[in-house]
């Protein structure tokens, strides 16, 4: 009895936010995240009253307005099991829509380091994250398609260098490039490790999703982008996600 008593106390826990610690109010129905939290941090300096409404976990959450339009600023960190408490959890707070700004590897010739990259689709190795809730089912993994023409049409205007195609999700930083030549192979072009948990889970729970990817280093010719150069381009990034979004 007693420990079907603590699984009924984990099962409501697992119904509401956990880590998230902003109340509904607090949290925008646009949301973009990021992986890094002092990118959100970065990032919540071009917003208007901006107010940081959880550091719980360091998951670094910040809300405020752009050109008097609501938005929340949130951080998922690295890789698919943290980016799903997140993603889940801001949904429950009321997030409708969910832009992920990250970094990438290209995979591929043609893709330079510096370079947008809009995901129109996500791989991923089968299991894992996403294996939890879909079983044995392999679920698409696909952004909101009008989500992605909103944004690449945005970045065209800003005169931007964008690439499209299919990003594989990886689950090992430090294993990535022993996988390269087969995702390569089957015509992926670049590598990155939250965007497949986020396109099934808003599929399967029913918000929007889309990702912006800037593509800091090739697993082709080895060249990485500067870091300097990187904080420089996500500012730029995000103020033209915000603007699309409007």
């Amino acid at each position: 009895m007693a420990y079907l008593k603590n699984m009924d106390i984990k099962h409501s826990i697992s119904d509401k936010p956990f880590h998230i610690l902003a109340e509904p109010h607090e949290i925008a129905e646009k949301v973009i995240v990021v992986g890094d939290p002092l990118r959100a941090e970065r990032i919540s300096q071009i917003l208007d009253d901006v107010r940081l409404v959880n550091k719980n976990r360091c998951f670094l959450t910040y809300t405020g307005f752009y050109n008097n339009m609501k938005i929340t600023i949130s951080t998922h960190g690295i890789g698919a099991p943290s980016a799903a408490i997140v993603f889940e959890e801001l949904y429950m707070l009321g997030a409708k829509t969910i832009i992920r700004l990250g970094t990438a590897g290209s995979l591929v010739d043609g893709i330079e380091v510096g370079s947008v990259f809009i995901p129109v689709a996500a791989a991923y190795e089968k299991g894992g994250t996403i294996g939890m809730y879909f079983d044995d089912l392999c679920f698409p993994a696909i952004p909101d398609f009008k989500l992605v023409n909103i944004l690449e049409e945005a970045f065209l205007n800003k005169g931007l260098n964008i690439q499209k195609g299919i990003v594989v999700s990886s689950d090992s930083f430090h294993a990535e490039k022993k996988y390269s030549k087969k995702w390569r192979s089957y015509g992926i072009k670049a590598v990155e490790m939250e965007c497949a948990t986020l396109f099934t889970l808003s599929n399967y729970k029913g918000f929007r999703s889309a990702a912006v990817l800037l593509i800091i280093d090739s697993l082709v010719t080895g060249e990485v982008l500067e870091r300097h150069q990187i904080e420089e381009k996500e500012v730029v990034l995000a103020k033209t996600i915000i603007e699309a979004l409007k």
